[in-house]
C-alpha cells in the first residue's frame, strides 16, 4: 500500500572513497565504494580527459565534437600514490586524485604551481522525470582568474561574474546579454598568474556555466543529463589552449576557396531574376568589388527546399551562368523543414524511407515554419545525411550554385513554446538512440555536415562552401557561420565585434555578422562603420531583412558609398594576407582574429579589453563603435605599431587617442611585418596577378612573416601544389636584411615582388641580392626612395645605408 505520493528529493550526491585503481595503457580507472567510476585518459601531455559514471557502467563512448584526426600520444606517464592521493604525472602536468572523494587538483610540472582544483568536484542529482542524472562539477577560482570563450555569447570578452546556458535557440533581434542564442560551444579558457588552461565539457544536453556568479570564488558547470565528461587542456599560453582545443574538435577539412573571402551581398530577398541582375549590374557599374550574391527563401516554389519559383526564376541555370560570367557566385538558402505535400518529391522520398523525426509514441514531429506545416529530417541518422547530401545534385552540379546557407537549423519551429522541438522527439544519434534533450544542440551541426557532404561531392573538383546558423563544438570542420539575426544599432556593432573575437577564441574562425544589421535600418554612418569592422571578419557579408528598407553599399548617398568602396577594396587588397591567416588556421588551428588577451596574456591591461583585436598576426584593428565620432581612445599592446594611413609609429603598452573620420578607422601594422597585397579586383580571378606588392614595415630587431598561395580553389594544394614563403626580417640602424625560404610546388603567375619599405631610418646606398651588389636604379622603377622591384626567387636581400 502506497500512501505517500510526494517525490523524494535526495539532493546532491557525491563519490565515496576509492576502493580500486587500474591502469589500461593511457586510461586510469578509479572505482569508489558507492560505484562511481572515474576514467582519467591521458590524451596528450597537456590534455587530460575526465569521465565519470554513477552506475558503474559507461554508455557508448561517442562524440560528434571530437575529431578523428585529433592528436593523441604523450612523452611521459607515471602513476604513484601517497596516503591521500593517486598522482598522475606527464611531461607537462601533475594530477592529484583524492582517495577520499575523487576530487582533482592539477599542477604545472615545471614549478609545481596550482593550475586548477575541484571545490566540491563531481556531484550529481538523480532526475526522476527523465531518468539519469543532472551532472555537476564545481572548481575553486584562483585569485585574479579570468574566463573567456563559450562561442557566440553577446557579452564582453571576460566572462567573470556571469552565468550562461547552452541550448541552441533561434533568437531573432537578440540583444546584449540575451542567453541562450544560436550556438552551443561548451569550451572556456581560464587565465591566472600568467598561466592559461581550458575546459571543454563535451555534453550535448542543456548545459550551464557559472563563472563566480552565484558564489564569488567558485566556477561550476552542469548538464541536465548525460555524463560528466570534460577535457582539461593546459597551455600555459592561452594561444596553445585554443590551438589544442581546435585540434581536439577539428580544424576545417579544407582551405576555403579564395572567392569565399571576398565581399558577399545578401537580403531577404532578392527576387525576381531582374532584381538580382540589377543588383549585380549596379556593383559592377559603381566598381564596388563583390564575389557572391545570395537568394533567400523566395527563390523557392512555396518555400519548398530544392525547388525554384519558375515565375520569378524561369531559367535558373542560365541566370546562374550569366551571373558567373560577371564574377558573381550564386549562394542559396536551404532550411530543414520539408513541407507536408504528397506531390513534393523531397517530402515523398523522406516519408517513404522513414527519414523524418518522430515523437516518442510514433507520430511524426510536425511543426510550422516558412512553408507551413513541415516534417523534419533526422540528420543524426547517417542514412538521412547521405540522402540529404544527394539532394544537392541538381542545385550544385546541374544549375551551378556555388554555396549553400543553412538557416533555421536550431531547429526553429514557429508558434510553439520554446521555439523548437519538444523533448520527446526521438533521434538515431548515429546508432545511439536518444531524445531531443540530447540531440537538440547537435541537430544544426549534423544538418550542416550533411550539406557539406553534398557540396563536397557535387562541387568537385572545386571546394565546397557552406554557412550555418546553428552549431555545436566541431562544426568548424564543415562550415562557416554568422552571428544570426542581429539589429541595426550601434550596440549591435559592438556585439558583432565581441562575438567574432569570441568565436575565434572558441575554435571557430570562419565567422562574420550581418553587416549593417538584419533587423531594422541603419543610417549611412552606422553602415559605413560596420563595413569597416566587417572587412576584418573572415566571413564578410551584408544581409538584411528587406521589409526594413534597402541595405546595398550605394543606399546611403555618394559619400558613404565612397567610404564603403574604399574599405571593400582594402579587403580585396589584403586577400593574400587573410588567405595566409586562414592557412595557419586550417594547418595549425591558430585563430584568425585574436582578442588582445589572446595576443598578450602577460599584459594585465589586455584582460578586460573588448574593442581592439589582432587580424591575422600583424594587424591591430579597433572599430569606431559610436555615432558622430572623429576618433577614439584605444590600447596598444607591447611593441611598435605603424599607422596604416600615416606611417606614424606608436609605442605599445599604453592607451592613446587615434583620429578617425568617417573615411578612416584605427588600423595599425606591427613593426617588422611584411604584408602581402593583391591589386584591387572586382571579383577574385578578374585579374591575373602579375606582381605581388609587399608592404615592409621596418623594425630595429627581428620579425618573421609568411605568404601562403595556391590555385585559390580545388585540391591540388593537398598534393604539394602550394607556395609558402617564409620571410625573416632583421633591421639595424644602418641596414635591413630580408631572407626568404620558399616551399611547395605551386608556381605563382607573378615573377616579381614590389617592396614598399615603411619607416626606413636611413637613405639607401647599397643593395645586395643573394650576395651580388645591385644598382638601386635597376630595382627602383618608380623613383620612390623606398620602393624596390625584385625577383620573387631571391633568398637574401641586404639593404644598407
Amino acid at each position: 500500500m502506497i500512501l505517500n505520493t510526494e517525490l523524494e528529493y535526495k539532493g546532491n550526491m557525491f563519490p565515496a572513497k576509492i576502493v580500486s585503481y587500474q591502469k589500461h595503457i593511457d586510461t586510469l580507472v578509479f572505482t569508489t565504494e558507492n560505484n562511481v567510476i572515474l576514467h582519467v585518459t591521458v590524451q596528450r601531455d597537456s590534455v587530460l580527459r575526465f569521465r565519470y559514471t554513477t552506475t558503474g557502467i559507461f554508455e557508448n563512448d561517442f562524440s560528434y565534437a571530437i575529431s578523428r584526426h585529433a592528436s593523441r600520444g604523450y612523452n611521459f606517464l607515471e602513476v604513484s600514490e601517497d596516503d591521500d592521493h593517486y598522482i598522475i604525472t606527464t611531461s607537462k602536468l601533475i594530477c592529484h586524485v583524492s582517495k577520499l572523494d575523487l576530487r582533482v587538483a592539477i599542477y604545472d610540472v615545471k614549478d609545481n604551481s596550482l593550475i586548477c582544483e575541484d571545490e566540491l568536484g563531481f556531484h550529481w542529482e538523480e532526475s526522476y522525470e527523465f531518468g539519469g542524472d543532472v551532472v555537476k562539477m564545481s572548481k575553486t577560482a584562483q585569485p585574479g582568474e579570468s574566463y573567456y570563450g563559450l562561442g557566440d555569447k553577446p557579452v564582453d570578452n571576460n566572462l567573470k561574474g556571469k552565468r550562461f546556458e547552452n541550448w541552441v535557440t533561434d533568437s531573432y533581434a537578440y540583444g546584449r546579454d540575451t542567453d541562450p542564442i544560436y550556438k552551443t560551444i561548451p569550451f572556456y579558457t581560464a587565465l591566472h598568474n600568467k598561466k592559461s588552461y581550458g575546459i571543454f565539457f563535451d555534453n550535448t544536453f542543456r548545459t550551464f556555466f557559472d563563472f563566480c556568479h552565484e558564489r564569488r570564488n567558485i566556477t561550476s558547470f552542469w548538464a541536465h543529463g548525460g555524463e560528466m565528461n570534460y577535457y582539461f587542456i593546459y597551455g600555459p599560453e592561452m594561444s596553445d589552449v585554443v590551438v589544442n582545443y581546435t585540434d581536439l574538435t577539428g580544424k576545417p577539412h579544407e582551405m576555403p576557396a579564395l572567392w569565399t573571402l571576398g565581399y558577399h551581398q545578401c537580403k531577404w530577398s532578392y527576387y525576381p531574376e531582374s532584381n538580382v541582375k540589377a543588383i549585380a549590374a549596379k556593383f559592377r557599374e559603381l566598381q564596388i568589388p563583390c564575389d557572391a550574391i545570395y537568394l533567400d527563401i523566395d527563390y523557392m516554389d512555396g518555400f519548398r527546399c530544392f525547388t525554384w519559383n519558375k515565375e520569378h526564376f524561369p531559367d535558373p541555370k542560365r541566370m546562374v551562368k550569366e551571373l558567373a560570367d560577371d564574377g558573381f557566385k550564386t549562394i542559396v538558402i536551404i532550411d530543414p523543414g520539408i513541407k507536408i505535400d504528397m506531390e513534393y518529391s523531397v517530402f515523398k522520398e523522406g516519408l517513404d524511407n522513414d527519414y523524418f523525426c518522430k515523437r516518442a509514441d510514433g507520430p511524426y514531429m510536425k511543426g510550422k515554419v516558412w512553408p507551413g506545416e513541415c516534417y523534419f529530417p533526422d540528420f543524426t541518422n547517417p542514412k538521412v545525411r547521405e540522402w540529404w547530401s544527394n539532394l544537392f545534385k541538381e542545385l550544385v552540379e546541374d544549375i551551378g550554385v556555388k554555396g549553400v546557407w543553412n538557416d533555421m537549423n536550431e531547429p526553429a519551429v514557429m508558434d510553439v513554446p520554446g521555439k523548437t522541438f519538444p523533448n520527446d522527439v526521438r533521434h538515431d544519434y548515429d546508432g545511439n538512440r536518444c531524445s531531443h534533450r540530447k540531440a537538440h544542440n547537435v541537430y544544426g551541426m549534423q544538418m550542416a555536415r550533411a550539406t557539406y557532404q553534398g557540396l563536397k561531392k557535387f562541387s568537385y573538383p572545386k571546394r565546397p562552401f557552406v554557412i550555418t546558423r546553428a552549431a555545436y563544438s566541431g562544426t568548424q570542420r564543415y562550415t562557416s557561420s554568422w552571428t544570426g539575426d542581429n539589429v541595426a544599432t550601434w550596440d549591435h556593432l559592438n556585439i558583432a565585434n565581441l562575438q567574432a573575437q569570441r568565436m575565434c577564441m572558441s575554435g571557430f574562425s570562419f565567422i562574420g555578422s550581418d553587416i549593417g544589421g538584419f533587423a531594422e535600418q541603419p543610417n549611412g554612418e552606422l553602415y559605413a562603420r560596420w563595413i569597416q569592422l566587417g572587412i576584418f571578419h573572415p566571413f564578410c557579408r551584408t544581409h538584411s531583412s528587406g521589409d526594413h528598407g534597402e541595405q546595398e553599399p550605394w543606399t546611403f548617398g555618394t559619400s558613404v558609398t565612397d567610404v564603403v568602396r574604399k574599405f571593400i577594396e582594402l579587403r580585396y587588397q589584403l586577400l593574400p594576407y587573410l588567405y595566409t591567416a586562414f592557412w595557419r588556421y586550417v594547418e595549425e588551428g591558430i585563430p584568425i582574429l585574436k582578442s588582445l588577451v589572446l595576443y598578450d596574456q602577460a599584459d594585465p591591461h589586455t584582460h578586460y579589453r573588448n574593442d581592439e583585436f589582432i587580424f591575422g598576426e600583424k594587424m591591430l584593428v579597433c572599430p569606431i563603435t559610436g555615432p558622430n565620432q572623429q576618433g577614439r581612445r584605444m590600447y596598444f599592446p607591447q611593441g611598435d605599431w605603424f599607422n596604416l594611413w600615416t606611417d606614424e609609429i606608436v609605442t605599445g603598452g599604453q592607451e592613446l587617442w587615434v583620429d578617425a573620420d568617417l573615411d578612416s578607422m584605427p588600423i595599425f601594422i606591427k613593426s617588422g611585418a611584411m604584408i602581402p597585397k593583391y591589386p584591387i579586383q572586382q571579383y577574385v580571378g578578374e585579374k591575373e596577378i602579375d606582381e605581388l606588392l609587399i608592404d615592409v614595415y621596418f623594425k630595429n630587431g627581428k620579425e618573421s612573416s609568411q605568404v601562403y598561395e595556391d590555385a585559390t580553389d580545388g585540391y591540388d594544394y593537398k598534393k604539394g601544389r602550394y607556395s609558402l614563403r617564409n620571410f625573416k626580417l632583421q633591421g639595424k640602424e644602418n641596414e635591413l636584411i630580408i631572407q626568404q625560404h620558399k616551399s611547395g610546388k605551386f608556381m605563382t603567375t607573378y615573377k616579381t615582388f614590389k617592396l614598399n619599405i615603411h619607416g626606413l631610418p636611413f637613405k639607401i646606398k647599397t643593395i645586395q641580392i643573394d650576395n651580388v651588389e645591385t644598382s638601386f636604379n635597376d630595382l627602383n622603377l618608380n623613383g620612390d626612395d623606398n620602393t624596390l622591384i625584385i625577383d620573387k626567387e631571391f633568398t637574401e636581400l641586404h639593404i644598407m645605408a
